[in-house]
């Protein structure tokens, strides 16, 4: 699923590395011998899929016992801070990207450290978003990267060749070019405002940066990461893509979904979307993402995570190990719902969808570049999109809104401490 980033005050979350044990399952646990785990989860879809995992995991570990639960996306991360920290959040939990460092600097999160986990087996770039000052906190569950999807119908018409592999920036734009008939309301394309769908892909491919590795600077003021943000306010410009305005008013998804925008970039989680709505099911396909300097493409996924106060650590890890197996990763790729972390278990997401070229997402792997995060992502996050409107709706050169927001991120990070 795409990134909308709601991340907890630490302020609020830092009482929980002073509450006593109490997790949600310690009321909970049956007779001796028996344990009973609490695992929270944000997306009703893949409850099924959950449940499945669980009866695999109960077969082989019959004392003990997992319940879900489900709370939908809007309530998630404020009902999880309240919970952590009354010393009551679930045993094992969802965890993204953004909210991770969060969580894990102020020891919310159980170091897995005694698993030993072996990290070879996910995307090296996901793994490494679940890693803090070194430790491992999270075992990847499932992942997602950006694709070129593409209407069909649209190329044709305007005798254009589909996109490929091969395509650069160059092709991409001068397609963009062709593709766009004022008359019939079609654009090249959507210029999206969304960081992960979009102007972190290029600044990344234009050989820049959106955070430093240390997570201390801000790459937007840097030559490259304001030739990443160009590449779309370009666009808007030439009116290759619908204006600020237009797009607020019609999501460039939708725009894409009734059949006005020729491209659109977006992520593997749209293939389930597109192949259960009659105006894409047939007539759209995907390829990899054109490339600037180089290839790249931002993945992100979520992880499985240990309640620092559970009650009973040895089982909630065993329980996260197995969530992380190849076991559990191919009763989800079964499924069709998501791409499953697990080298090896990604083919049966791939054959779901036959009439999409859904392999381009994982040929894209050798690209990838983690989702790019802070102790206090959504700080920046909300700069982001404050400043760069002003670029986007052309009020104001870009190369003046980036060096802004370079400035404002980096007071914001400054203020993360060490």
């Amino acid at each position: 699923m795409g990134i909308r980033t709601v991340v907890a005050a630490s302020a609020v979350l830092a009482l929980a590395t002073s509450t006593a044990a109490c997790s949600s399952s310690a009321s909970s646990s049956a007779s001796a011998g028996k344990v009973s785990l609490s695992y929270g989860v944000w997306d009703a879809t893949q409850v099924p899929a959950m449940q499945k995992i669980i009866a695999a995991f109960e077969a082989q570990n019959p004392t003990i016992t997992v319940t879900i639960q489900q709370t939908p996306w809007a309530d998630y991360w404020t009902k999880l801070q309240a919970a952590a920290s009354g010393g009551s959040a679930p045993d094992v939990f969802w965890m993204n990207g953004p909210n991770f460092q969060l969580y894990a600097a102020n020891h919310v999160l159980r170091p897995l450290t005694d698993l030993h986990p072996d990290t070879s087996v996910y995307p090296p770039a996901l793994a490494q978003l679940y890693q803090y000052k070194g430790v491992q906190y999270g075992l990847p569950k499932d992942f997602d990267t950006v694709g070129l999807w593409y209407n069909k119908a649209i190329f044709d018409a305007a005798g254009v060749a589909y996109p490929t592999t091969a395509w650069t920036w160059a092709d991409f734009q001068a397609a963009a070019k062709k593709l766009t008939d004022p008359a019939k309301g079609v654009y090249g394309v959507g210029a999206n405002l969304e960081g992960q769908e979009n102007y972190y892909d290029t600044i990344y491919q234009a050989g820049g940066y959106v955070i430093s590795p240390d997570g201390k600077k801000s790459g937007y003021a840097d030559p490259a990461g304001i030739a990443g943000l160009k590449f779309w306010t370009d666009l808007v410009a030439a009116k290759e893509s619908p204006s600020l305005k237009q797009m607020t008013d019609t999501a460039p998804l939708n725009l894409f979904e009734s059949g006005k925008l020729a491209m659109y970039w977006g992520g593997s989680w749209d293939a389930k979307a597109f192949a259960a709505n009659d105006s894409t099911k047939t007539a759209v396909d995907v390829t990899a993402l054109p490339a600037g300097v180089k290839k790249a493409t931002v993945i992100h996924g979520l992880a499985n995570v240990v309640f620092t106060h559970t009650s009973h650590p040895a089982q909630a890890e065993k329980f996260a190990a197995f969530l992380g197996s190849q076991a559990a990763a191919q009763i989800e790729a079964d499924t069709g719902t998501v791409i499953p972390a697990y080298n090896g278990t990604q083919q049966s997401w791939v054959k779901a969808y036959p009439q999409y070229h859904l392999q381009s997402f994982l040929d894209q792997l050798p690209d990838a570049v983690p989702y790019p995060i802070s102790k206090d992502t959504a700080a920046w996050n909300t700069l982001e999109t404050n400043v760069l409107t002003k670029a986007w709706d052309g009020s104001e050169p870009i190369d003046k809104a980036a060096g802004d927001l370079a400035t404002q991120m980096n007071a914001a990070l400054a203020k993360e401490g060490p």
